[in-house]
């Protein structure tokens, strides 16, 4: 019996806490989801610009640099001009932000396990096969996920 896709993606959602206004606390900050993915790859990326953080997440410029200043304000990340291109800012971990982005990976790390720890590990590659086909997948698609105008 095939199910509502966007039933089980709606699911998925909210039980992955994509819906939630903080994803989680780390180190005394409660720490947005957005903010939590700017962290991650501030952290993964080597010497991002903002230019290449917003388009990593895809999110638009204005709103990627308002969480920019609310995570410099917090002390977790910082900015400084590129010395090659002075019009350029490069974004950092601070050593608070190192810490948050630490705390929030170990929380994200016990999270999964759990998750996973109710499957065989047959059913557990099987689920990562699948996310990782899905992810391919939806990198190939020049669609996003907006309604359709008619």
């Amino acid at each position: 019996m095939e199910q509502n896709l966007r039933e089980l993606f709606q699911v998925f959602s909210r039980r992955f806490g994509f819906l939630n206004k903080d994803c989680c606390q780390a180190c005394g900050h409660n720490i947005s989801l957005v903010q939590s993915h700017i962290l991650y790859e501030v952290e993964h990326q080597y010497q991002p610009s903002i230019q290449q953080v917003a388009e990593s997440l895809g999110t638009d410029i204005t709103t990627f640099s308002r969480q920019v200043q609310s995570l410099i304000k917090l002390n977790l990340i910082s900015k400084k001009p590129d010395p090659k291109d002075r019009r350029i800012s490069i974004l950092s971990l601070t050593e608070e932000g190192k810490e948050v982005a630490e705390n929030i990976n170990q929380q994200m790390n016990q999270y999964l396990d759990d998750v996973f720890s109710n499957m065989s590990q047959e059913e557990k590659e099987m689920v990562i096969r699948s996310i990782q086909l899905l992810n391919k997948s939806m990198q190939k698609t020049t669609k996003c996920c907006t309604t359709p105008l008619g």
